[in-house]
């Protein structure tokens, strides 16, 4: 695939980003892409390695080693090099509904498997994957293309997020008739009030949410099923539900003093800052948002939505930002036994913290500390944290490693915005209560081994709201899985691919 020498006569080229104290000063995404030339020519890197494990998707050591949705990576390098822009774009969406936005938001699992990148540098995949589709657009060949033949069978989808959005696809496609519910006011998921704009302007969302209502896919806002809507109303007008709600349950943080006001949780600040933005032509208007503005914020969690909420507190101008990571620094190289093609587990500063470190001096990390207490002003509003040290030490029960508080470490910072970015727990417990489906020890739909069908009849669940939070690549997959697994049940036959 590519050029047979190309991983030796070229080096890596990626789009390039506004320095960090240019980027700051709006929400739009900013990054610039290669031109078609240079993307060319970093389709020549492909080094035609022959056991691609770019494509693989499989587990090793409890992490994904390339992309799971076996996307044909060396298929549509090799393309790109050649100058068949039409037929890489045929073959990138043979196995991705969404390349517009994984590749924008994939942590590009693809990347770190590339044979190439054991000794060089990995080929651009993901900025190949930005160009192909976006070359689509601007040539017209990401257009719809109804079913020429329907099936009259009406399949409901909870939930708008990619695992969502993947299934209606998909179904649609096979000729059933596919209505999506959506309980914001807007269609997306996470996609939409999850990742800042920074990450995905949500113009790309509406560019393809467009193609898929030509389509013919039918979307209802504002329809929480389960509390405005009746979930036996949608069991009885539909031949097949499927719950793709997301694991929208974020993990709370459960000290003295978590009552104080300005304590929120990260995802109802960053989903304030995007309605705001769109609200008023991207800017941001005082009063109609979660403000950072002149504050001493601390974010507590160090995952991609704790960086998301740095790079958006910095945006709004706060006066410092701390962020707090329970586990200690990752190791900057892997470790001999962290082996490619695993996933490296290595330190790495994302797009917020560079910003943050750009504005104050300083990477806003803290590693292996946690809150032990929020202390309140007069007023009742959070004013100080109590932070305490943290280190790996075995359970007196179990043996496993856990973090435990070190005495005597306990100190103070001054804060006026705290941030919960510590993750989720699982799906929210009005729906599943609704549909009558049963939960795991960690709130995810139980579905049959393997499968997605729930002990409900006609009933099945995907996505994080199946899995546990995970990435937008797996919701993909999970949303094409489902589908099949649904399209089975209701013809007695499939011909929906999964890869």
């Amino acid at each position: 695939m590519g050029k047979p020498t190309g991983f030796m006569d070229y080096e890596r080229q990626d789009k390039t980003a506004e320095t960090p104290k240019e980027r700051i000063r709006h929400f739009r995404e900013f990054h610039t892409p290669l031109s078609k030339e240079e993307q060319e020519q970093q389709g020549a890197r492909c080094m035609a390695c022959g056991v691609p494990f770019c494509q693989s998707g499989q587990i090793l050591n409890g992490m994904a080693s390339g992309c799971p949705l076996h996307n044909l990576v060396p298929e549509w390098n090799d393309l790109i090099y050649n100058g068949n822009w039409e037929e890489a774009y045929a073959r990138l969406i043979k196995t991705n509904n969404f390349p517009e936005f994984t590749a924008r938001v994939c942590p590009a699992l693809c990347e770190e498997a590339c044979t190439c990148g054991l000794h060089e540098k990995p080929v651009a995949t993901k900025a190949n994957e930005f160009s192909i589709i976006e070359n689509a657009y601007e040539q017209g060949y990401a257009r719809a293309c109804p079913p020429k033949v329907r099936t009259g069978k009406k399949v409901a989808v909870i939930g708008s997020g990619p695992a969502g959005l993947a299934a209606a696809d998909q179904l649609n496609r096979r000729g059933h008739l596919v209505t999506v519910f959506e309980r914001e006011d807007r269609i997306g998921g996470l996609l939409r009030y999850g990742i800042p704009n920074m990450k995905l302007e949500k113009q790309i969302i509406d560019r393809k949410l467009a193609i898929m209502e030509e389509e013919g896919i039918q979307f209802k806002t504002g329809c929480n099923v389960g509390k405005t809507v009746k979930a036996a109303e949608i069991l009885k007008e539909y031949d097949r539900v499927i719950l793709a709600c997301g694991a929208s349950e974020p993990r709370n943080i459960k000290v003295p003093g978590r009552d104080a006001e300005g304590i929120y949780y990260a995802v109802d600040f960053l989903k304030s800052t995007t309605k705001a933005l769109w609200a008023n032509q991207m800017k941001l208007k005082d009063g109609a948002y979660i403000s950072a503005k002149g504050k001493k914020v601390l974010v507590i969690g160090g995952g991609d939505t704790g960086n998301d909420c740095v790079g958006t507190a910095v945006r709004h101008g706060a006066k410092s930002v701390l962020q707090l990571e329970m586990m200690p620094k990752a190791p900057d190289q892997r470790a001999d036994n962290n082996p490619w093609p695993e996933w490296p587990k290595i330190c790495k500063t994302d797009y917020g913290q560079e910003e943050a470190a750009a504005l104050f001096g300083a990477d806003p990390r803290v590693y292996t500390t946690t809150v032990k207490e929020f202390i309140k002003d007069k007023k009742g509003a959070v004013c100080k944290a109590s932070l305490v040290k943290l280190q790996a030490k075995p359970d007196e029960k179990t043996g496993r490693m856990m973090m435990a508080e070190i005495p005597g470490s306990e100190y103070s910072v001054d804060v006026d915005l705290v941030l919960i970015a510590a993750g989720f727990v699982g799906s929210e417990s009005y729906v599943t209560k609704a549909f009558g489906v049963e939960v795991d020890e960690r709130h995810n739909v139980k579905t049959a081994p393997d499968g997605y069908e729930t002990a409900v009849k006609n009933v099945f669940a995907t996505g994080d709201m199946h899995r546990g939070q995970s990435l937008v690549v797996w919701a993909i997959r999970e949303g094409r899985e489902v589908a099949r697994e649904v399209d089975l049940s209701l013809m007695g036959y499939t011909n929906l691919s999964v890869q």
